[in-house]
């Protein structure tokens, strides 16, 4: 009863503190892809991605009823950091709908001009009065129609600025400043830091300003290598049927000597007791998932992190080794050297990678389902009348048709010459090969049912295409491929431009197997060079994968994005079609960047993929006709 009672009195105690309006409340994931396109749309690289915000502490007055509810004290801040712009999940501030949605298209826009400003002069990142009101002035002069939106949320915040009249000594110095920042457009002309060092944390959470302060220390807190190795790819993976935390929550480093004698103590036993001062525990190793670590993460102000650190899931990746070369595949060529772009430098590094190409050497007798061999073959029927149908050519003195731009332009420009203006069905001459270059890595092995992989499913998918393009008499290649690391890049060669649909290519096709990482630029790359050869008028490069570029070096996180988008532009720079087709959720986050808006396709549904890998490439065909 007791304990009844006390979490009713605590219930009803924090509701009654809380000052946001639930019921007006706008979550991020709702407006995520419009406040996308209103942070790039103003200039912010793509590379910068969208996050929620942890909560923090800040040093804003809070009344009796918030302290008696302990209560108050923490806020989710709009950041920028060197690679996120972190949001609050949520923003219920005002009691109008309208008004919260409209908080976060304008933090996007705030959030873009900050950025800009910071690397034209990264020392306004520390001063958060004068980069926010100059980011301001620059979003209003490229948006004057949000004046009337920017004032009305200037007008509610205000309202719910405190007195500084009743704050005393630093904290209403710092309140004053930012209510006379915020309500006196014209003052001062130019600020510098040393005049208003007022921080973010200081005061009231200002919810229409950004905290730019993470910008210089994320990208001088370690270095740059250091922070792209210790990757995502190092942390567990959340369970399925779980979503992944992405929280951007702020981290300090500590660097731990690895113990050489664990259990032994140069101290007497007997005065552990009488100790009680912090002792660094290193729990990196635990094998145990805490259930409410997402929870503890919260409270913590920062995490701390260690960069020499290895969790249990990193030991595993690091513990794949590469199999000996009597139980290898046969390689066919080795040492192909390809180069790798770094983003961080601006450089195409040559020679960077190295290549072997290889043949299953164990390619038993394959024999597909009936089902599947049924479905193959209705597939290749659906993509012959696709590819097939005739298409209408214009410029002709008689046709079937009437072309109406025809004749307005005769009309317009030279109605004394002889008309063309009538349009004829023709059977198009099509000269074309194509490229499939499938995602071997170990994520393959990962279940998409009760019944199948993820590798299943590709085995299938890659069966229908080899037949329906075996019907059409189109060249095709079919390769696989996988990594470890920079010098390890295996081309699994399943069907070569040369070869002829046979037995042996469809044993091949059925003894893929999953490998280990997904070096996505180099792979790119070597189909590049594999149909930049060709003499086809049209060359389609498909790319079938099931998530994101990684390996276990650097090649993680914005380096891994940013070399496969430099290796598609290079693909395009070739003359050819590059087209991404994944079963990954989380592609509509990165794809764009690599493949732009129409270069990519989202199976979401990965049992989907036999049948909708067939359908697009008829798709792409008819596009290329």
């Amino acid at each position: 009863m007791e304990e009844w009672v006390g979490q009713w009195w605590h219930r009803a105690v924090v509701q009654l503190a809380d000052r946001r309006h639930p019921q007006a409340a706008v979550r991020l994931d709702e407006v995520r892809a419009q406040l996308g396109v209103v942070f790039r749309a103003l200039g912010a690289p793509p590379a910068w991605r969208l996050a929620t915000a942890a909560p923090r502490r800040h040093g804003g007055p809070r009344g009796w009823l918030q302290r008696l509810a302990g209560s108050g004290d923490r806020a989710a801040l709009p950041t920028l950091d060197a690679e996120t712009l972190a949001l609050p999940s949520e923003v219920a501030v005002f009691a109008d709908t309208a008004l919260n949605r409209a908080l976060y298209l304008w933090l996007a826009a705030q959030a873009a001009e900050c950025l800009s400003l910071c690397r034209h002069e990264p020392s306004l990142a520390q001063d958060w009065i004068g980069l926010n009101r100059t980011a301001t002035a620059r979003v209003l002069a490229a948006l004057p129609g949000w004046r009337d939106r920017h004032q009305r949320l200037l007008t509610a915040i205000l309202a719910q600025r405190p007195d500084p009249f009743s704050l005393r000594g630093r904290a209403a110095e710092a309140e004053r400043l930012v209510q006379r920042a915020l309500g006196s457009p014209d003052w001062p002309a130019s600020l510098v830091p040393s005049r208003l060092p007022v921080q973010a944390n200081e005061v009231l959470p200002v919810p229409i300003w950004i905290d730019a302060a993470c910008l210089q220390a994320t990208a001088a807190a370690t270095p740059v290598a250091a922070r792209e190795a210790r990757t995502s790819s190092d942390r567990p993976l959340a369970p399925d049927g779980e979503d992944r935390d992405d929280t951007r929550r702020r981290a300090r480093q500590m660097a731990v000597q690895p113990d050489r004698h664990g259990l032994m103590m140069f101290f007497r036993t007997e005065s552990l007791l009488s100790w009680s001062e912090f002792v660094r525990v290193s729990r990196q190793t635990e094998d145990e998932p805490t259930p409410d670590a997402a929870q503890v993460a919260n409270d913590m102000e920062s995490l701390t992190v260690d960069s020499g650190g290895s969790t249990l899931a990193s030991r595993v990746r690091f513990d794949l080794d590469l199999p000996s070369a009597a139980s290898d595949d046969i390689v066919l060529a080795a040492d192909l050297r390809l180069p790798e772009w770094d983003y961080r430098r601006g450089v195409l590094e040559a020679d960077r990678c190295a290549v072997q190409l290889l043949q299953p050497r164990h390619a038993e007798t394959w024999s597909p389902p009936a089902q599947l061999k049924a479905l193959a073959s209705r597939m290749g029927r659906r993509l012959e009348t696709l590819t097939a149908r005739p298409a209408w050519q214009g410029g002709h003195e008689s046709g079937e048709h009437l072309d109406l731009d025809a004749w307005v332009r005769w009309r317009t420009d030279a109605p004394g010459d002889e008309p063309r203006i009538h349009l004829r069905r023709h059977r198009r001459d099509r000269s074309l090969s194509v490229l499939l270059m499938a995602d071997l890595s170990q994520s393959t092995d990962a279940w998409v049912g009760n019944d199948a992989r993820v590798i299943d499913v590709t085995r299938d998918a890659l069966y229908v295409f080899g037949q329906a393009m075996h019907r059409l008499g189109d060249p095709f290649e079919v390769l696989g491929f996988s990594s470890v690391k920079r010098h390890h890049v295996r081309i699994h060669q399943l069907k070569a431009f040369g070869e002829t649909w046979c037995p042996a290519v469809q044993n091949r096709i059925g003894a893929i197997r999953p490998g280990y990482y997904t070096r996505m630029g180099a792979a790119i790359r070597h189909a590049t060079r594999q149909l930049a050869a060709r003499g086809e008028t049209h060359r389609l490069l498909l790319l079938l994968t099931d998530g994101k570029p990684n390996d276990l070096d650097h090649y993680e996180g914005r380096f891994g994005l940013e070399d496969t988008r430099q290796a598609v532009r290079e693909a395009r720079a070739q003359g050819l079609l590059p087209f991404c087709i994944t079963i990954d959720r989380q592609a509509p986050a990165y794809l764009p960047h690599l493949f732009g808006a129409q270069g990519h396709a989202v199976i979401h549904r990965p049992t989907e993929l036999v049948t909708r890998l067939t359908q697009l490439v008829g798709q792409l065909m008819a596009r290329t006709a």
